[in-house]
């Protein structure tokens, strides 16, 4: 190599690796390590706090107003008000909701606590410590072991660690891991399980735009709802009844009534579910080629089964709601993901990064010893991943089936149970008991069984299309004892018989089933029971392939990153693993192509502007009317001339980071993060600075819905305007 492809070689690896840190903007921080980000270059931007007020150990940090709903939300008030998104508390009253009395279409307000209706599935949790437990969860691993003994090690340790943890009563603990396995940090979480919904505002409001405008800017969608948190008079977490108090949180944000402007400090605190930033060319190369445009094509066909039997059927729309709009946002992620891979060259990225790094590891005789195996083992990994990827693609996709679900959870539960607790697999342990038979109740309020048919019938149809080596032989085999000759028309005779005769459907029976041993189980002759009995040992091996994966990976991709670290001699933080992480940036717009630049406001009037009469622009009559009458609101900024409705920051997010408090340099409340732009959805695995930014509700909007168009007394007074 000449030393002038050297330095352009390396010029790709400094700009553009994972372990290039943006200062501040860039990464998902631990919030134990807030401590580490660049407090003095944000001084000018309005940054007061220091990091004890963001995260202290001891108590009282902003952290611990941050809860997790699945997404994010944060306390508002001493009484246990969340202010999350609209499409994070969408599935709670999508759950209450029938055709005639509309909550996803109406919205919902509780002007009373005792008016105030059950998120039905959704907890709060509350981080309460964080604690590094490296050394333990790695005790047991020793350098013989092979890749499947190294997980059942680290398993082990993380569930004793776990059983150790929980002994305090009252808590759910969860072992992280980070840096793909270098790292170990045990959290401990209180698990509020009596969560209510309080305001949801109607969908023209929550969802204006919809699909067309998700994850695009300019953006006018009042993305926010209020739920509480409640637990038992004594304070202890309980599922939910009538004779439960409200939770009181030891923080909660005030709300700047004042709002931002462009140019000044935002952090986040949220739950980011999951980055890939220090992903191997050999994984992304998969990404490209297999899984995204296999997940596509997934998720077309199930919203195309969707449409077609909920066609004329209003309460089938309605109780799919939730899974046409998961699968919507998704589709149009992994199709932006695969656009921004192209635009970016990312692959071509990786693998230019990795010939620099592989010229640094044959630099010296050490760093060869240290880490000349990492990537030719990831090679063999995904090698190995590739013989079987349909098969293990089909086999984990069928999980979308309720059904399907139900029958291999209960028929696994009944297995694992015969064991003792610690030999059990993660997930059917007695910790476990009760969220499965809370999902197992929760379940019957979207239950719609002709969707299951066809879900069910697809799935088995695509694995019996699978290619020669890679057939799932237990389904081949259930499908041949059906009298017949023709393979679609003995499909059809199974789903018959099985959704006629199953009785998974039924929640008496679910629960029953739920207590029985493995042996009663099968004696019930149920289809769908049956379904797993037989495909049992063929899942086990899907299950074990995947743990032997992981414990491949959880030993070559830290080498990788640490190799990485001493090439790049950076400050690292972890990629997003649905703890908690803090991130700082400032509010600002950007330009997505040549010769257009996006402003970082989007005003009330606009939303005005976007009305078609059509859904989803769609404006409320209370909304329209009160602009129309050119009314001066209290919460219009002056700069602006108008209410604010949604802005740009450079902060870095990701999918779970939606409902996250956008905080100012005071530590109040000035928005709440619910998406990110189209052209940053690439960076969950490349960071661009010059376009990656979220897109938040400026406070300033909700206070402007909740007291000036509908009024909201009780809602805006329990609320701290600062």
């Amino acid at each position: 190599m000449t030393s002038g492809k050297w330095i352009a070689v390396l010029t790709v690896v400094v700009v553009f690796t994972a372990a290039r840190v943006v200062v501040g903007e860039e990464g998902m921080w631990p919030h134990y390590d807030v401590d580490k980000m660049p407090f003095e270059s944000f001084r000018s931007s309005g940054l007061e706090l220091n990091p004890a007020d963001i995260y202290n150990p001891d108590g009282g940090g902003l952290c611990e107003a941050v809860v997790r709903l699945g997404a994010t939300g944060s306390f508002v008030s001493a009484d246990g008000l969340i202010l999350t998104n609209h499409h994070v508390a969408f599935d709670a009253v999508q759950k209450q909701s029938t055709v005639v009395k509309n909550l996803v279409r109406d919205g919902f307000y509780a002007a009373t606590r005792g008016e105030e209706i059950p998120a039905i599935g959704y907890d709060a949790w509350v981080t309460k410590s964080a604690i590094d437990v490296t050394e333990r969860v790695l005790a047991r691993v020793t350098d013989g072991m092979t890749d499947f003994e190294r997980y059942q090690a680290i398993d082990r340790a993380i569930k004793e660690i776990i059983a150790e943890g929980e002994k305090q009563g009252d808590v759910k603990c969860r072992v992280a891991k980070m840096f793909d396995g270098k790292q170990f940090i045990l959290y401990t979480r209180l698990q509020i399980r009596d969560v209510r919904i309080v305001y949801v505002p109607p969908l023209s409001i929550g969802e204006y735009g919809g699909d067309i405008d998700n994850w695009m800017w300019p953006r006018h969608t009042g993305d926010f709802s209020f739920l509480r948190a409640y637990v038992a008079p004594d304070g202890s977490v309980a599922e939910y009844s009538e004779e439960n108090v409200v939770y009181h949180p030891k923080v909660f944000f005030p709300i700047a009534k004042s709002g931002i402007e462009e140019g000044d400090f935002t952090m986040i605190i949220g739950f980011p579910g999951k980055t890939n930033r220090y992903a191997c060319s050999y994984e992304v190369d998969d990404i490209v080629h297999f899984s995204y445009p296999s997940r596509i094509e997934l998720y077309r066909d199930i919203l195309g089964i969707i449409e077609d039997i909920s066609r004329d059927d209003p309460e089938t729309a309605i109780r799919l709601a939730s899974t046409v709009k998961g699968i919507n946002n998704g589709l149009k992620n992994r199709i932006g993901m695969l656009e921004g891979f192209d635009q970016w060259d990312l692959l071509e990225r990786k693998v230019e990064s990795e010939i620099a790094l592989t010229d640094f590891i044959n630099s010296s005789p050490e760093l060869r010893t240290k880490y000349g195996g990492v990537l030719p083992g990831l090679d063999s990994l995904y090698r190995e991943i590739s013989r079987t990827r349909d098969k293990d693609f089909v086999m984990g996709s069928m999980m979308w089936s309720d059904y399907v679900d139900i029958a291999f959870t209960l028929y696994k539960w009944s297995v694992e149970r015969q064991k003792d607790d610690m030999e059990r697999e993660s997930g059917y342990q007695d910790r476990d008991s009760t969220s499965i038979r809370e999902w197992l109740e929760d379940l019957q309020v979207n239950l719609v069984p002709k969707y299951e048919r066809a879900l069910v019938g697809y799935f088995l149809d695509r694995a019996l299309n699978l290619p020669e080596g890679q057939r799932v032989s237990t389904i081949d085999e259930v499908i041949r004892q059906v009298e017949g000759t023709d393979p679609q028309t003995k499909l059809e005779t199974w789903l018959d018989y099985a959704f006629a005769n199953t009785k998974v459907g039924d929640l008496g029976w679910r629960l029953k089933m739920f207590h029985m041993s493995t042996k009663e189980l099968e004696s019930l002759n149920d289809p769908m029971i049956e379904f797993a009995r037989v495909t049992y040992p063929e899942r086990e091996e899907h299950s074990d392939r995947a743990k032997r994966h992981a414990g491949t990976a959880t030993r070559l991709q830290p080498q990788l990153i640490n190799a990485y670290a001493e090439f790049n001699h950076n400050e690292m933080y972890p990629d997003a693993n649905g703890t908690m992480r803090v991130n700082f940036g400032v509010v600002r717009g950007y330009s997505p192509s040549d010769a257009v630049w996006y402003k970082c406001f989007t005003t009330a009037k606009g939303v005005i502007e976007k009305e078609t009469g059509e859904d989803p622009f769609i404006v409320p009559e209370a909304l329209e009317e009160y602009h129309a009458n050119a009314s001066i609101s209290a919460y219009a900024d002056p700069a602006i001339g108008d209410v604010p409705v949604n802005f740009l920051s450079t902060n870095d997010a990701t999918g779970g980071n939606s409902g996250s408090p956008v905080i100012d340099g005071k530590g109040r409340l000035v928005g709440v993060l619910f998406d990110c732009n189209y052209e940053s959805i690439a960076a969950d695995y490349l960071f661009n600075p010059s376009v990656t930014r979220s897109i938040s509700v400026d406070t300033r909007y909700v206070l402007h819905i909740i007291d000036e168009i509908y009024h909201l007394d009780a809602l805006v007074g329990e609320l701290t305007l600062q």
